[in-house]
């Protein structure tokens, strides 16, 4: 049964990553948890099942051009290292108050997505990149964004998705369906380092990992799939209501 249990987590947290571009090792926590499994086994083994997943999911995005390599280079070149630093600081740092501040974070851009959802709309003021007009200082934006993003998915021990696609999204004024693209390739990326350091520190259970993985590499193409041929506006008021469901989660489980 536990097993079963473990496979339907997979499915769920591919499903839900592929269609709003988060790798899903940060919904697959608590739900181990909930079906039982020690702290750092729910914490880490989702990390190195998510990537498959995410990497097939980001194809599917590439294939119809929502990928942009500049900020996904960006979010690379700073995530990486800060995410390694995240990783680290685990020994030192207790994970509460980061947990309450990231349920907050994920709470607020659930509500903004709900009450003001911004598909349509253009920059008022910005700068014209590639064709694309981009806000003002975008580039200090995202390099505090994949910053902080790195730090906390090192720190928790997950991708970043969840609040790297809302934050591109709300912070760089990208459409919705770029910011899950982006997210997802970057989110790929992040999860590297924190498995190899979580795998070093004996952190991870590998039969959870290959059961979860089973899961959800088949699902997270489907989200994705999914997610490409659904309207903008009626994807980002469904993406809002699914992060305040799971900001008010995040909250009341820890």
């Amino acid at each position: 049964m536990l097993h079963f249990g473990t496979f339907i987590v997979g499915i769920i947290i591919g499903f839900l990553g592929g269609l709003f571009g988060k790798g899903g090792s940060a919904i697959a926590t608590p739900l181990l948890s909930m079906l039982g499994f020690p702290g750092f086994v729910a914490v880490a083994s989702p990390l190195p099942a998510v990537i498959p997943g995410t990497l097939i999911a980001s194809a599917e995005y590439w294939q119809s051009h929502l990928l942009d390599w500049q900020i996904i280079l960006w979010s690379i070149t700073v995530g990486v290292p800060a995410t390694i630093f995240g990783s680290f600081l685990t020994k030192f740092t207790g994970a509460r108050p980061l947990l309450i501040a990231t349920g907050l974070l994920v709470l607020g851009f659930g509500l903004s997505f709900l009450l003001s959802p911004q598909e349509g709309k253009s920059p008022r003021f910005g700068v014209n990149v590639g064709g694309a007009v981009q806000p003002s200082h975008w580039i200090l934006r995202l390099v505090v964004i994949s910053a902080g993003v790195g730090i906390i998915s090192g720190l928790l021990a997950n991708g970043g998705g969840f609040l790297l696609a809302p934050s591109y999204s709300r912070c760089l004024k990208q459409p919705i369906k770029k910011s899950f693209a982006c997210s997802l390739a970057v989110s790929a990326v992040l999860a590297v380092p924190g498995t190899i350091i979580h795998a070093y520190m004996g952190h991870i259970s590998w039969p959870v990992t290959g059961l979860l993985a089973l899961g959800s590499v088949p699902f997270s193409f489907f989200g994705a799939w999914v997610a490409i041929r659904t309207r903008p506006s009626r994807l980002e008021r469904l993406y809002g209501a699914v992060l305040t469901i799971l900001g008010a989660f995040f909250l009341f489980h820890i």
